[in-house]
């Protein structure tokens, strides 16, 4: 049994395309995965902010020496 060019490039091909969709995968995914992560550092800082300001804020006292 011998192999052609025709099986090796047909098969080479099948593999190429199988990376390929993977690899759109993935992007996909981490597409997805960076926008949640920033919307929900948005919310806490947005959540934060308004419980600071329910609570007055944050008191510093500051002292110079000389």
């Amino acid at each position: 049994m011998a192999i052609e060019r025709a099986d090796l490039e047909s098969k080479l091909r099948e593999i190429e395309d199988i990376v390929d969709e993977t690899k759109e995968q993935a992007r996909t995914t981490g597409t997805v995965l960076v926008v949640a992560a920033v919307v929900v550092a948005a919310l806490l800082f947005f959540f934060g902010r308004r419980r600071g300001k329910k609570a007055g804020g944050a008191r510093v006292e500051v002292y110079r020496l000389k």
